[in-house]
């Protein structure tokens, strides 16, 4: 019994030295395990484009007006004398002066280049964005800011108000799902496959608003008719991704 017993210690130890001296001048011994899981999942894409319009009811305008004179304190002087006057009338037309910003006021010097680069002047320039609603007032403010002296209309934006603009969204992303599983059905039915449960949903939206007009210079006193801008409608475009699993 003993003999057997030193048999089995003196084998398990030649093991242990056997292990030790093969990692020591080869390396550890290299174990590999492997988990693979797969998932097989077929899916089935469509995409509807839905838009809806609507008549907006605020205008955002760019006043400006721009004076030359031979020194900066006179120049200034004319800008600051037509744009104090803009704003007091524009106020009394209703607008409320929050919705009167000064968005850039400018001062460079005038240069005669035939004459070795010879300053001739002063320019001096302010331009004020003024948000209108109703829309119909906005006429009336451009005309009011001519007379006052401002000879830069330009970059009328007609917009939505934000109550408007989320009904005209739902309606055009409504449009665009209502287009999608249509197409899906359509298709799926032509391709023979059954289509399943959506899975996935995406969106993209996109607003036009119109412009009524582009940046202008005007003479001193406008054009002496009325102005009549016209709104006509802003577009909203949505684009809905629907992802189906078939079968």
């Amino acid at each position: 019994m003993l003999h057997r017993e030193r048999g089995i210690l003196f084998t398990v130890l030649a093991v242990f030295v056997i292990f030790y001296l093969f990692t020591k001048f080869f390396g550890p011994i290299p174990f590999s395990i492997s988990s693979v899981t797969t998932t097989k999942t077929d899916l089935f894409t469509v995409e509807g484009v839905g838009e809806a319009t609507g008549i907006p009811d605020t205008a955002l305008l760019s006043l400006g007006v721009t004076k030359k004179a031979a020194t900066i304190k006179d120049a200034q002087n004319q800008v600051n004398q037509a744009a104090n006057a803009m704003i007091a009338d524009l106020k009394k037309l209703g607008i409320d002066e929050k919705n009167i910003k000064t968005t850039n006021y400018s001062v460079y010097p005038d240069y005669d280049y035939t004459r070795g680069q010879t300053i001739t002047g002063y320019s001096v320039s302010e331009n004020l964005e003024v948000k209108v609603t109703p829309i119909e007032k906005a006429n009336q403010a451009i005309d009011i800011a001519t007379k006052d002296g401002a000879n830069m209309v330009g970059g009328i934006t007609f917009i939505l108000n934000e109550d408007i603009k989320k009904s005209i969204e739902q309606e055009a992303r409504k449009d665009a799902v209502k287009k999608a599983k249509e197409k899906a059905q359509n298709l799926a039915s032509a391709a023979g496959i059954r289509l399943g449960k959506i899975v996935n949903v995406q969106e993209s939206q996109g607003y036009q608003p119109p412009i009524a007009l582009e940046s202008s210079m005007l003479k001193d006193g406008g054009t002496g008719e009325p102005t009549q801008l016209t709104p006509g409608e802003s577009t909203i475009r949505t684009s809905i991704t629907l992802s189906y699993e078939i079968f």
